[in-house]
């Protein structure tokens, strides 16, 4: 069998996701996905790496996963080549699952789990769904209406928010109310008055719900050191589960200084590329939950790497999602996959809203669990109106 077309596919509605499907002679079509950039990436994937994978084995995954990143500007980093390789990477597994008529998770080792327990990342129907990726300026509060418009749910009654997801079985949240603070002052300080506002839904939550809700904290890599040691100090009096990228992901010794300073489990990073900085805040002592963004990070191959890397300093391990259908569909496979999965990370206003506009099958949340998904690869393909959407963008590169 061998790669005779790469097929590249984004929209204009959904300007931050890239599709890469990879074809066959044998008729067989693996399907991936990344996000952010997803322009710079097509060129990237027909430019440089159609060479690379055109007329090649397909099921030389591991292959192919070194090779795609063997290139002076992609190491160890989150950037447009790293996320192309992880597209590509997850659509060999998609397909590898279908030729053995199998999910992927199995092709992966198998469930280590039954089900896996989710939480809810608070964002709405228009986070993230411009090209706008500076925090604050992706919220996008009034643009889409519907019953999970979870970020102004959770600025302006987190009690209530919390008390609808328990409803649904659903007992984690995250929530990021600093954003706007950080974006006033750059990371350097908070005010009295900001460290007030910011904490109003923590106390809004504890005081609806009690303990029976985790809040996962969502810092967006935004503040300096000394300001991110005071909020967790802060913090600390309302029982937060993490907190995730306080500061920038690249001191591992200033990650560390932060972790020694709170009793709060640290939360590292849908920002980092590849298992080696992983290593290294691993080494430092710098993290308690290790995240993967398996469309940023080198796709499923390196996903079961950093997982297994993870479960050797005795880590759990937690997969991001606040992307795409696809990605969360790849990141169900290795939460269930892998033995030292802690949580995996849902969007409900995501995958009850526009995920459900672009695939045909979205995994089953059941009482806050995920349940596998069945079928052979991923178990879920684009919908054929998106090939028919006239804001659509294909570009192709064949033998």
């Amino acid at each position: 069998m061998k790669i005779t077309e790469i097929e590249t596919l984004r929209t204009d509605e959904f300007s931050n996701v890239l599709w890469v499907r990879i074809h066959t002679d044998a008729g067989v079509i693996g399907l991936g996905e990344t996000f952010y950039g997803a322009e710079a990436v097509e060129a990237h994937i027909h430019n440089t790496l159609a060479t690379r994978l055109l007329g090649k084995d397909p099921l030389r995954i591991e292959a192919h996963a070194r090779e795609l990143v063997n290139l002076p500007m992609a190491q160890s980093s989150t950037g447009a080549e790293y996320r192309a390789a992880s597209a590509i990477d997850i659509a060999l597994w998609d397909l590898f699952g279908k030729v053995c008529n199998q999910p992927v998770h199995q092709m992966l080792g198998g469930l280590c789990h039954d089900k896996v327990r989710v939480y809810n990342t608070c964002a709405g129907y228009g986070y993230v769904r411009s090209n706008k990726i500076k925090p604050v300026d992706t919220w996008n509060l009034s643009t889409v209406e519907g019953p999970y418009e979870d970020l102004k749910g959770f600025m302006t009654d987190a009690g209530a928010l919390a008390e609808s997801l328990l409803e649904q079985g659903i007992s984690g949240m995250k929530i990021w109310p600093f954003d706007p603070a950080a974006i006033e002052n750059n990371g350097t300080f908070i005010t009295a008055e900001q460290m007030k506002r910011a904490v109003e839904p923590f106390e809004k939550i504890r005081k609806a719900v009690g303990d029976r809700m985790e809040i996962m904290v969502e810092f967006h890599c935004l503040w300096n050191l000394p300001s991110a040691k005071k909020i967790a100090k802060v913090l600390e009096a309302y029982s937060p589960t993490w907190y995730e990228d306080p500061i920038r992901m690249n001191s591992p010794g200033a990650l560390a200084e932060l972790s020694a300073s709170t009793d709060v489990w640290i939360c590292a990073s849908e920002t980092l590329g590849s298992r080696f900085p992983y290593k290294d805040m691993l080494e430092a002592g710098a993290v308690q939950v290790v995240m993967t963004d398996l469309c940023w990070t080198g796709g499923l191959t390196e996903g079961r790497k950093i997982a297994a890397l993870a479960d050797t300093y005795h880590r759990p391990y937690a997969p991001h999602d606040c992307t795409g259908p696809v990605g969360f569909v790849a990141a169900i496979h290795s939460s269930l996959s892998n033995p030292n999965t802690l949580i995996q990370e849902s969007v409900r206003s995501f995958y009850t809203g526009w995920y459900k506009e672009l695939v045909t099958t979205m995994p089953r949340i059941e009482n806050g669990y995920v349940l596998p998904m069945e079928g052979p690869g991923l178990g879920t393909e684009l919908l054929p109106q998106v090939f028919e959407r006239p804001d659509l963008h294909v570009r192709r590169s064949a033998l």
